[in-house]
């Protein structure tokens, strides 16, 4: 009989969390559930999305616990594992991070660039908050962690919690396995055995066979050099445009080093112009998932609540979920699966910095993640990412000393911004629509 596991949920009034409880739910089998906990500071926007978790609850696992607070000593009490994807700001300050630097004709993106960099800036604190509030309630509980943006965040629990239990994750290497099974046709990402490099956001495939040992990048390279990941399927076709746009324009990243198969997000450090062109810097993807995901869960919500059962309102569970239950297996029954983690690169990537938060394969028990030999990597990509590290780490430094100069190196130093004029010109700018949630910099 496996043992029972206590989660709380961290981010309880994410447009995720819904998802993230289903998938719980239908993984029992390998992952059995004592006791389901969110956590918000928002306690407005997340009771809207607990009271359907908890009707959704009530008609699939009645036997399982579940509450919700905002509250740290009874979220963090008592628990095996805190699974965090916390928002600061929510999406009216990803607005702002994609609409300042897009008015400086840069990059405006969630993640890359200095919309990144100011995402990074709110949500080192919170994140640390976190880790600390699991300390004092529930030492030996995991932090599963896949808060955005990752690097950033990845490098300062490295920075300021080290050799605490926290793991750092993402999911947008699944989502893209996922589509790679489809473009081969087969059922499940799991059917494929990877290598990959690099930092979040930021990195490489340069492997991948199948469970007998054949050579599946001959057929991915030639899909994607010229559809680069978009796929023909009904799915694919309901992604946001941003999204189907971005999975196209794979096949140009793809074209720079056709050894091996690029992230999607390269296209923001690589294309930086052809991204900006081709923005609306009144529309941009924050918009688009206000409009679209945020009114569909929360709208879905309030029906599940008004009619009382979930019956014709089932909410979704997205790829990154099930990810997140492969990794709390791995670590709560010592599986030893091999997955994609952010840990210290301590010589896995033999010519690059040790002390980088690197994305490579890890084998994962019950001690965390232990990561895989990449051995040495080409100059160009060693290129690429010894200037992005330098950026997260810059970003990370600047937080902990308040200071002004390593932020504005920091946004200079991105592949995204064309001189340190402009990154200075958007750093003020962030500066003040940030007033709320940066400390104050000097």
């Amino acid at each position: 009989m496996r043992r029972k596991s206590s989660i709380c949920i961290a981010g309880g009034g994410s447009t995720f969390t819904p998802g993230i409880v289903l998938m719980l739910l239908e993984n029992q089998d390998r992952f059995p559930i004592k006791r389901i906990t969110l956590y918000d500071n928002n306690a407005e926007r997340q009771e809207k999305l607990a009271k359907a978790c908890a009707i959704m609850m009530k008609e699939k696992a009645p036997e399982i616990e579940f509450n919700y607070t905002t509250d740290p000593e009874t979220a963090f009490t008592g628990i095996d594992f805190v699974m965090a994807h916390i928002r600061v700001g929510l999406y009216a300050m990803r607005e702002l991070d994609e609409k300042i630097p897009l008015k400086y004709g840069v990059v405006g993106q969630e993640t890359c660039g200095p919309g990144g960099i100011a995402y990074g800036m709110r949500s080192i604190g919170p994140v640390i908050e976190i880790a600390d509030y699991m300390e004092k309630y529930s030492p030996d509980a995991w932090l599963l962690n896949y808060s955005n943006p990752a690097a950033i965040v990845a490098e300062a629990t490295r920075r300021l919690r080290p050799g605490k239990r926290i793991i750092n994750i993402c999911d947008m290497p699944v989502g893209l396995e996922t589509t790679m099974a489809t473009i081969l046709g087969l059922q499940s990402r799991k059917e494929m055995e990877i290598r990959y490099y690099g930092l979040n956001h930021f990195g490489w495939w340069t492997s991948i066979k199948d469970e007998d040992g054949n050579d599946l990048m001959p057929k991915l390279k030639e899909h994607i050099s010229q559809y680069g990941y978009a796929v023909n399927t009904e799915d694919f076709q309901h992604k946001d445009a941003s999204w189907q746009e971005t999975y196209t324009k794979a096949k140009d990243v793809f074209a720079l080093d056709p050894n091996t198969l690029p992230s999607t997000y390269l296209k923001y450090y690589l294309y930086p112009d052809y991204v900006v062109k081709h923005s609306d810097p009144n529309y941009t993807r924050a918009n688009e998932v206000m409009d679209g995901r945020e009114k569909t869960v929360f709208g879905q919500a309030a029906k599940i609540v008004e009619n009382g059962t979930m019956k014709g309102n089932e909410f979704a569970v997205g790829v990154h979920a099930s990810f997140i239950v492969d990794l709390a297996c791995a670590i709560a029954f010592n599986t030893k699966e091999r997955m994609l983690l952010i840990v210290e690169n301590n010589g896995a990537i033999e010519n690059f910095d040790p002390t980088a938060m690197v994305e490579i394969p890890c084998i994962v028990g019950k001690d965390g993640p232990e990561p895989l030999a990449m051995g040495k990597i080409p100059t160009f990509q060693r290129g690429l990412m010894t200037e992005q590290a330098c950026v997260e780490k810059l970003v990370v430094e600047a937080w902990i000393e308040g200071s002004y100069q390593k932020l504005w190196q920091a946004i200079t130093l991105s592949k995204t911004v064309p001189s340190a004029s402009v990154a200075k010109q958007i750093l003020d700018d962030l500066i003040e629509a940030n007033k709320d949630y940066w400390p104050t910099l000097k």
